[in-house]
């Protein structure tokens, strides 16, 4: 053995510790992450609170819900059969009666607006389409209005029947001009229902008259 190489042995020791203590360094490469989208919380709600309400879809048709101006001033009177039942007034209506019988019920509006409203031919014409009836022309219109005089009226009368169908629909309509407005008096209903009421309709007309002051 070499004497030379053999170190004393504090020396050997100290050299020994210094070792063990150096630190190792390891390297390793780690993974690319890889990061999701983070959706939108919720908001939270308790469960006994109602759903937010949806937005109201517009209305199918803006004209159901414009204004229309009835008329006023000096009105009408009239009396009503007995068989006709008082329905509640509204708005629009100065007056209205169910009539029930053979095939359901009719319905009489009485209603009243400014002016002449559109004229006879385009008031008729209306009153066809309602109960799926063709409009007529002009030179039709003196044949489809019976003109009557009542209590110092002028009376334009229609009897709109015809239409076919599994349920086929009357109207009997009064035109009546007064003191710048047209009052339209009209029962509309099945068809075999309005036709036996004509009589009672007609009766009804014979009572109209300008309302006392």
């Amino acid at each position: 053995m070499n004497p030379r190489r053999l170190l004393p042995l504090p020396v050997a020791l100290t050299a020994l510790l210094a070792a063990c203590s150096k630190p190792q360094i390891e390297s390793y490469r780690a993974p690319k992450d890889s990061v999701a989208p983070t959706a939108a919380a919720a908001p939270h709600s308790h469960p006994s609170a109602p759903a937010p309400a949806a937005p109201a879809a517009a209305a199918p048709n803006a004209m159901a819900n414009t204004p229309v101006a009835t008329a006023s001033g000096t009105g009408l009177a009239w009396s009503a059969p007995a068989a006709w039942a008082t329905k509640p007034a509204s708005s629009m209506r100065k007056g209205s009666y169910a009539i029930k019988g053979e095939g359901g019920e009719a319905d009489m509006s009485i209603t009243a607006f400014p002016g002449d409203v559109g004229g006879d031919l385009a008031n008729v014409n209306r009153w066809r389409g309602q109960i799926s009836l063709p409009p007529i022309a002009a030179a039709d219109l003196a044949t489809a209005i019976q003109r009557l005089e009542r209590n110092g009226l002028k009376i334009g009368v229609v009897d709109l029947g015809g239409a076919t169908g599994p349920a086929p629909m009357r109207t009997l309509a009064a035109i009546v001009p007064h003191a710048g407005s047209t009052w339209f008096f009209k029962l509309t209903g099945p068809d075999a229902l309005v036709a036996k009421e004509k009589a009672a309709f007609m009766a009804f007309l014979d009572t109209v008259k300008p309302a006392a002051p």
